[in-house]
C-alpha cells in the first residue's frame, strides 16, 4: 500500500483540472498542473499549486504524452496522478505506466480498465456476473457471421467497435441486404478512430433510455450505488443534457438495475468510482451497454442529489479508505438537471472556437456551474468544445426545470457561438418536460428556426 497521497499532478485540462483542483484544496493536498503551449494562460494552471508545460497545443504531443507527464510527476514529486475524463483517463497502459514508476493512479486497476475499455468482453462479463445484456455476438470476423447472427436475432441489428466510443464505428441495420456494405464500413471506420477494426453485433433498441447507474467501490470488497442519470438527450451519440433521478423509471425497475450494477462491480472486484450504462426498452426491461472506468462530465448531478463528493471519494480510494463514511442506502435528495455549453453552432453543432469577448454565468440558489473560460479566454480548436456545464438543483424535477430554464436565460456568452438556443428550446419541449422521451429526440424533432429563435433571452 502507497502512503497517503501528498501532491497529485493532473494529467488533463479545462474544467475537469479545475474540479480535481478543488477537491484537492479542501483535502489539503497540492497540486501540480499540466498544460500545452495554447494552455499557459488556463484558470487550471492558474489555480495549481504548481505547473509544468508538456507541449504543444496537439493533443497527442501534450495532454496525450506518457512520457512527458510522468516527467512532469517525477520533476515536481508528485506521488499520485488523477487522469480526469477524456483523453488518457481510460487507458489501461497509462495506468500501469504510472503504477511502474511509482505513482498512485487515482482511478481502477488497469486490468478493469482494460476489461471494459474492449466491449465485446464487457458484456461476456457482464452475462457471466447475471446482469441482462442485449442479444449480440463476440468478434465478427466475416460476411457469413454477421448473416448467421443477423438471422438468430432479427432486424434491426446495430454493428459496433469492440474499441469504441462516441458513436465512431457504430452503424445501424435495417435490410440484411445491406450488411455486407455496412460491416465493411463499420470495420473501416473502427480501425481508423481506434487503431483496432473489430467490430460486433446486438441487437438494437429503437426507442431506448440511457440509464446510467454511479457506483462507488473501495479495496476492501465494499460497493455502493449512488443512484441513476438520466442522459438521453443526446446529438450524435454524445450527451449534451443530463438529470437525476430519471423520470422514467419505475420504483421496482429502479431496485433492479441498481441492484445489477452493484452486483457486476462486486464480481469483477472493482475499486474506484464507474459508471454502469444501460438501455432501458419500454417501461420495464433494460440492458448492460457499456461501464465507464472514470470519473464522468455529468457526475455532478449526482453529487447535487447526494451529497457525496465523488472526485473526494476517487482520492479517498486510492488512499485505500474504506467507504464508512457513506450510507449504504441513498435516496434522492431533490432532482438535478445539468446542461453541457458546447462552443458549437446550435443547429448543426459545428465546433466554433475563438475568443469569448464577454461572459456571464448565471448564479442563485440551486445554481451550480463548472467552468474554466472567462472573458478574453481563447476557445482552441485542438480539444473537445465543451466550455463549461451549468447544473439546477430543485425540490422536485419541475422546481429544477424552472430554476435551470431561468439559468440558461442569464448566460452570456459573446465572441462565440454556443449551444444555449438549443438548450433554451429544448427544455420547453413537451417531451421534456413530461419527461417522455428517447436518445432519438433531438434527430428527429430539432426546429432550426425554433432554436435559432431563441439566441436571445425571452424577456
Amino acid at each position: 500500500m502507497k502512503g497517503p497521497i501528498r501532491k497529485v499532478l493532473i494529467a488533463n485540462r479545462g474544467e475537469i483540472a479545475l474540479r480535481v483542483i478543488r477537491a484537492c484544496r479542501e483535502m489539503e493536498i497540492r497540486t501540480v498542473a499540466v498544460h500545452s503551449t495554447v494552455d499557459e494562460s488556463a484558470l487550471h494552471v492558474r489555480f495549481a499549486d504548481e505547473a509544468v508545460c508538456v507541449g504543444p497545443g496537439p493533443a497527442t504531443q501534450s495532454y496525450l504524452n506518457i512520457p512527458n507527464l510522468i516527467s512532469a510527476a517525477e520533476l515536481t514529486g508528485a506521488d499520485a496522478v488523477h487522469p480526469g475524463y477524456g483523453f488518457l483517463s481510460e487507458r489501461a497502459d497509462f495506468a500501469r505506466v504510472c503504477g511502474k514508476c511509482g505513482l498512485n493512479f487515482i482511478g481502477p486497476r488497469p486490468e478493469h480498465m482494460a476489461m471494459m475499455g474492449d466491449k465485446v468482453r464487457a458484456r461476456q462479463t457482464m452475462a457471466e456476473a447475471g446482469v441482462p445484456v442485449l442479444p449480440g455476438t463476440g468478434v465478427i470476423t466475416s460476411t457469413a457471421e454477421a448473416l448467421e447472427a443477423v438471422e438468430r436475432i432479427g432486424v434491426p441489428v446495430i454493428i459496433k467497435a469492440s474499441a469504441g466510443g462516441g458513436g465512431r464505428g457504430m452503424k445501424i441495420v435495417r435490410d440484411a441486404s445491406k450488411l455486407a456494405e455496412t460491416l465493411a464500413t463499420a470495420q473501416a471506420e473502427a480501425q481508423a478512430a481506434f487503431g483496432n477494426g473489430d467490430v460486433y453485433i446486438e441487437r438494437y433498441v429503437t426507442s431506448p433510455r440511457h440509464i446510467e447507474i454511479q457506483v462507488v467501490c473501495d479495496k476492501h470488497g465494499n460497493a455502493i450505488d449512488l443512484l441513476e442519470r438520466e442522459c438521453s438527450i443526446q446529438r450524435r451519440h454524445q450527451k449534451i443534457i443530463e438529470e437525476a433521478p430519471s423520470a422514467a423509471l419505475s420504483d421496482s425497475v429502479r431496485a433492479a438495475m441498481r441492484k445489477a450494477a452493484v452486483a457486476a462491480v462486486k464480481a469483477i472486484g472493482y475499486q474506484s468510482v464507474g459508471t454502469l450504462e444501460f438501455l432501458l426498452d419500454g417501461e420495464d426491461k433494460f440492458y448492460f451497454m457499456e461501464m465507464n472506468t472514470r470519473i464522468q462530465v455529468e457526475h455532478c448531478v449526482t453529487e447535487m442529489i447526494t451529497g457525496v463528493d465523488l472526485v473526494q471519494e476517487q482520492i479517498r480510494i486510492a488512499n485505500g479508505e474504506e467507504l464508512g463514511h457513506l450510507d449504504r442506502e441513498h435516496h434522492a435528495r431533490g432532482h438535478a438537471i445539468e446542461c453541457r455549453i458546447n462552443a458549437e453552432d446550435p443547429i448543426n453543432f459545428s465546433p466554433q472556437p475563438g475568443t469569448i469577448t464577454a461572459l456571464h454565468f448565471p448564479g442563485g440558489y440551486g445554481v451550480r456551474v463548472d467552468s474554466h473560460v472567462y472573458q478574453g479566454y481563447r476557445v482552441s480548436p485542438y480539444y473537445d468544445s465543451m466550455i463549461g456545464k451549468v447544473i439546477a438543483w430543485g425540490k422536485d424535477r419541475d422546481q429544477a426545470l424552472r430554476r435551470i430554464r431561468r439559468a440558461l436565460d442569464e448566460i452570456v456568452v459573446e465572441g462565440i457561438r454556443t449551444n444555449v438556443p438549443l438548450h433554451r428550446w429544448l427544455l420547453k419541449q413537451e417531451a421534456f418536460v413530461t419527461g417522455r422521451y428517447d436518445t432519438h429526440f433531438l434527430e428527429q424533432k430539432l426546429d432550426p428556426a425554433a432554436v435559432a429563435a431563441e439566441a436571445e433571452p425571452q424577456n
